[in-house]
């Protein structure tokens, strides 16, 4: 997995750092976890530049987001737990976790799309209860912005401090870098094999 990010960010520079994280977003494959430390390394070793390095991934970030943003909004919540009841297993979302994540929104506001963008399992589900909220577009774009630079911009600088240890430390992230993908794999079937319908 470490060797893959790597060739694709290298072959295909700002652009595959944006597909990547545009990819992580839409459905979760490859951890940003992952990406923006790779991509931070080579801003480290001169192949790429750190502050466009920051913005594909904070873009690819933010379309993503926003993709999911438009989706609750052109769907509703009753539609929505309508489809997560007859099809909710195989995106392993009920019912009840539309109820949970719009419940979460609603108490915190545009923090919770700030915070959310900085939280692996809530990163991509906290557009949908904003799109169902009828939060206004242009303050959901802001609180995501902001949230996804630091998020991005803070991988992107751990990558870079890495890099001169990094021929050390590589051979410690491709296996942990597999682990975690194995771990997202495992958690998702684990969800599909008990996920109990409509709540």
């Amino acid at each position: 997995m470490f060797d893959w990010v790597l060739s694709v960010i290298e072959a295909w520079g700002y652009p595959g750092i944006f597909f990547l994280m545009l990819a992580e977003n839409v459905f979760p494959p490859i951890p940003s976890e992952v990406i923006m430390p790779l991509a931070g390394y080579l801003a480290g070793n001169g192949t790429l530049s750190l502050v466009p390095t920051v913005l594909a991934g904070t873009t690819g970030s933010v379309v993503g987001a926003l993709l999911w943003f438009w989706l609750g909004r052109a769907v509703g919540a009753a539609r929505l737990k309508r489809w997560a009841g007859r099809h909710g297993r195989w995106m392993t979302v009920s019912p009840s976790d539309i109820d949970q994540a719009q419940d979460w929104f609603d108490r915190r506001g545009g923090a919770a799309v700030f915070i959310g963008r900085m939280i692996p399992a809530i990163r991509t589900l906290i557009s949908v209860p904003a799109g169902i909220a009828c939060m206004p577009p242009i303050r959901f774009l802001v609180y995501t912005v902001a949230g996804s630079f630091l998020w991005t911009l803070l991988l992107a600088a751990a990558g870079l401090l890495l890099e001169a240890q990094y021929a050390r430390v590589a051979d410690v992230i491709d296996p942990v870098s597999k682990l975690v993908v194995a771990a997202v794999v495992g958690f998702y079937l684990y969800r599909v094999i008990t996920w109990k319908g409509a709540e």
